[in-house]
Order: structure tokens, then C-alpha cells, then sequence
């Protein structure tokens, strides 16, 4: 059964990336809504799902420097491409 509610480093887990990133996420504005419990900082089920729905919906950045020869090295070397 799936939680109603994650921590913030469960929802880092989930999520695939450390607790760093997820704070300057916060910083810049662009993180989950978030709720207090006693002194705990949870992010809902739901919360999460807006997190990803409204991430899917934002057009990513352009890939720059290392980045994007990665991806173009990845996309020569692909036969199924």
C-alpha cells in the first residue's frame, strides 16, 4: 500500500535525486508544496503527483556543454535511433 505522505528524504529516494537539489528546488520556487508535522516536513501523495504533473508540463532547458555531447554521443551510438 502507498503512503500518504513522504518525508523529504523518502521523497528524494523516489524521485532520484539528493537532498540538495531538492532544497534549492524549494529555494527556486519550483519544489512540491510542502506540510509541517510536528517538526517534520512531509510532502503528500498528492503534492508529489502536482510536483510531477507540473514538471512533465514545463518544457525542459536546452542541454549545454557536457550535457549535450552525452546525448548526442548516446543518439550516434544507438542503432535503434
Amino acid at each position: 500500500m502507498e503512503r500518504d505522505s513522504y518525508s523529504v528524504e523518502e521523497f528524494c529516494q523516489r524521485h532520484g535525486f539528493c537532498r540538495a537539489t531538492f532544497y534549492k528546488l524549494v529555494k527556486r520556487g519550483e519544489g512540491p508544496r510542502l506540510m509541517q508535522v510536528g517538526q517534520r516536513v512531509m510532502i503528500s501523495r498528492e503534492a508529489a503527483a502536482d510536483w510531477r504533473y507540473e514538471n512533465e508540463r514545463r518544457p525542459a532547458k536546452p542541454l549545454t556543454g557536457a550535457a549535450a555531447l552525452n546525448v548526442a554521443k548516446a543518439a550516434a551510438s544507438d542503432p535503434a535511433a
